[in-house]
């Protein structure tokens, strides 16, 4: 008589593989630090380069996140999440359990956390683009996993050649002899200039001095036309989750002792070089005015590309070589999900219209110490937190949800 399959079951704290977690909690912070321009002021006139208009120490501010921190951490978050997937793929298998059912249902959840978190509160969501390229991820199950490497870079540059593309159409037609293409060309870009500017005007309006209900208008907005460039984005993250994926099937997050070379390789070769493409990027273009196209600042845009790969694939071998020194960043990472929205709360009540209303009135530099703060009373909530509860209270909702019943949420020993 055949025994029982074993139940997939949540992953137990002595299971929990603690490097992803304090990797996570460090993620979280430099997402803060990228994300808190875009909490003071429009969404879609953050996070475009340093902004021409800053002098001083605000200039200096702007530009060490620019270089160091935008692109790079938001990247590590999602090569976390494919990380996250193979570890609870390999359990799936280990235990002999179907993973499809139980993922779908994961993703659902995450889907439905991140619809609400984008209406209802802040529209610069990741949540939603997480769920959706979650699904494809499944078919990296197929693969050997020598090539969810290369897989995984060809994905990630998809947007850097169809960049590149865009910018050769417009060499080819502005020097056309044909002045109707011409025309017809200069016409579409312009048409793209205004509706941007427009709708930086409208999120101004609706963020800084709007109601409540006219933000969540506002942001239905934000979401329809992040949707509509999910091709460009998604395969972005997509291309992150299948690296990922590598460094869990590869065991070289496992047992990083093994891959000495490769992370050496990382901290002393990858991170310097994409430094490098990060300041040529500077150097071409500072700024992108995301009203108009400009081929040269859409050069400087896919060498940012491709220094966020780098520098984040820095980040993560420098974080695993010091993790001793940043485990105090793990019970933030523990509870990623709940902090993340926790993030978002407390920004859009203190930055925006129906909040306390200081929507661009905190100068760019005091903005990083305002986002360290903030994390730090993260961290020691997150160590508070977890002392009396097994999971944060929105991964122990979620979890609920993907394994059909209520979880356990207080700690064994303070259970009543």
């Amino acid at each position: 008589m055949s025994s029982a399959t074993p139940p997939l079951l949540p992953i137990a704290q002595s299971e929990r593989i603690a490097i992803l977690d304090i990797l996570r909690g460090c993620a979280l912070l430099g997402i803060l630090l990228m994300n808190i321009e875009c909490f003071v002021g429009p969404l879609d006139a953050g996070t475009t380069g340093i902004d021409p208009q800053l002098t001083g120490m605000d200039r200096i501010a702007d530009a060490l996140i620019y270089v160091l921190i935008q692109g790079k951490f938001y990247t590590l978050f999602s090569l976390l999440f494919g990380m996250g997937f193979a570890v609870m793929s390999k359990r799936a298998a280990d235990v002999g359990r179907a993973f499809m059912p139980f993922y779908l249902r994961r993703s659902l959840g995450l889907l439905t956390i991140g619809l609400i978190h984008a209406v209802l509160i802040w529209s610069g969501d990741i949540l939603v683009l997480y769920a959706l390229m979650s699904v494809p991820l499944l078919t990296s199950r197929r693969l050997c996993t020598a090539a969810l490497p290369l897989t995984g870079v060809l994905l990630y540059l998809i947007p850097v050649a169809l960049m590149s593309i865009y910018c050769w159409a417009d060499f080819i037609v502005s020097t056309s002899s044909n002045s109707e293409n011409i025309k017809s060309w200069q016409e579409v870009l312009a048409q793209n200039g205004t509706e941007t500017a427009q709708v930086i005007r409208e999120q101004r309006h609706a963020y800084g001095a709007g109601s409540y209900v006219q933000a969540t208008v506002q942001r239905l907005h934000d979401v329809k036309n992040g949707l509509e460039s999910l091709i460009i984005n998604g395969v972005h993250v997509l291309g992150m989750f299948l690296l990922g994926t590598w460094f869990v099937r590869s065991g070289a997050i496992l047992q990083p002792e093994r891959y000495t070379r490769l992370f050496a390789w990382l901290r002393w070769g990858a991170w310097p070089l994409g430094l490098t493409a990060m300041l040529l990027s500077v150097h071409l273009a500072s700024w992108q005015d995301v009203t108009r196209v400009d081929p040269r600042a859409f050069s400087a845009f896919a060498l940012s590309m491709i220094a966020g790969l780098l520098m984040c694939l820095g980040y993560l071998a420098w974080g695993i070589r010091a993790a001793f020194a940043l485990t105090w960043a793990a019970p933030a990472g523990r509870m990623a999900l709940s902090n993340y929205l926790l993030q978002s709360m407390v920004c859009t009540l203190i930055f925006y219209g129906y909040g306390l209303g200081f929507f661009e009135r905190l100068p760019r530099v005091w903005q990083l110490p305002f986002a360290i703060a903030l994390f730090t009373f993260q961290v020691a909530l997150s160590r508070w937190w977890l002392q009396r509860f097994r999971f944060g209270p929105c991964e122990w909702l979620w979890r609920s949800f993907t394994y059909l019943r209520w979880e356990p949420l207080r700690v064994a020993s303070t259970a009543r």
